[in-house]
């Protein structure tokens, strides 16, 4: 599968994670003839932007919708992902002539978790007040290999990733072990499937899961003692579909969703199991542009 189309399909796969079925142009994976008439190792940027539909809260049982940024892209080699409040760069280059994709570099994530009451539609959650937006910083590492199982170009991966909060608002971990798999249906279309899994610090738990003696009289949620842990499970799939011509240029559209479960000491604390759900969905739908 050639590096653009992996980047297209990797844009929806951004658009979706803060992250989706096409009509398939073809009864196959296209011929490789179909996709080498491009120029695959030249310099290449997707950029783009839609409407996520999400949890006010992490564990909200309440939904609305947000705009999200999203790019992705390959600079002599070099990729990069924005997708809405998660930015990661692979410092690795890729190799052309390989079916071996080795991946490290560093990422940095937004957490704007509780960081607005004006957004968060239970007036429980709503009195437990205001938590500081955290910045975390870290580093992943992975591995691809394309050609796989469908055709010659779609592509397996597995990832792991470790953050910490810097900005001393939870200031704990946060471990993320993923797979990913893409694959393209023709020229024109891609879609992907993908699991992933948090290991959250007891600092992430105290501070988002935990009911204090004086939050639960302001609230009337019970008082709560979360330990850190594995905090959730995710599924999810995802499709791009291109408007003018193929997947290597020009607009595309993107859409998905995801499953997530909340676990542990995180799924049993009041703000999940009383005001809010174990079980999160997400859904993305958006616009981008490939030159």
């Amino acid at each position: 599968m050639s590096a653009k189309i992996l980047m297209s399909l990797a844009f929806a796969t951004a658009a979706i994670t803060a992250t989706p079925a096409i009509a398939q142009d073809a009864g196959a994976p296209p011929a490789s003839g179909a996709i080498d008439r491009f120029d695959v190792n030249a310099d290449s940027i997707t950029i783009g932007g839609g409407g996520v539909y999400l949890t006010d809260y992490e564990g909200s049982n309440d939904y609305r919708w947000t705009p999200a940024p999203a790019a992705i892209g390959s600079v002599k080699g070099f990729g990069f992902t924005l997708a809405g409040n998660r930015l990661s760069v692979d410092l690795i280059p890729n190799d052309p002539n390989s079916t071996i994709d080795i991946q490290a570099g560093p990422i940095g994530v937004v957490n704007f978790n509780r960081n607005n009451i004006d957004n968060i539609e239970d007036r429980r959650v709503r009195a437990l007040g205001e938590i500081k937006t955290a910045i975390e910083l870290g580093g992943y590492i992975g591995i691809g290999k394309t050609g796989v199982i469908t055709s010659p170009y779609d592509k397996l991966s597995a990832t792991i990733s470790y953050r910490h909060d810097v900005s001393n608002a939870h200031d704990s971990g946060i471990w993320q072990p993923s797979v990913n798999y893409l694959t393209p249906l023709s020229t024109k279309a891609a879609v992907a499937l993908f699991a992933t899994a948090e290991r959250a610090g007891r600092g992430y738990g105290t501070t988002y899961f935990s009911v204090s003696p004086t939050q639960s009289v302001a609230s009337g949620l019970p008082t709560y003692s979360a330990r850190g842990g594995w905090k959730n499970y995710t599924l999810g799939g995802l499709a791009t579909y291109s408007l003018t011509g193929n997947l290597l240029k020009g607009f595309k559209l993107v859409a998905g969703g995801t499953y997530r479960r909340m676990l542990n000491d995180f799924a049993d604390s009041p703000l999940v199991s009383i005001a809010g759900s174990k079980n999160q969905w997400l859904g993305a739908v958006g616009l981008a542009y490939t030159f």
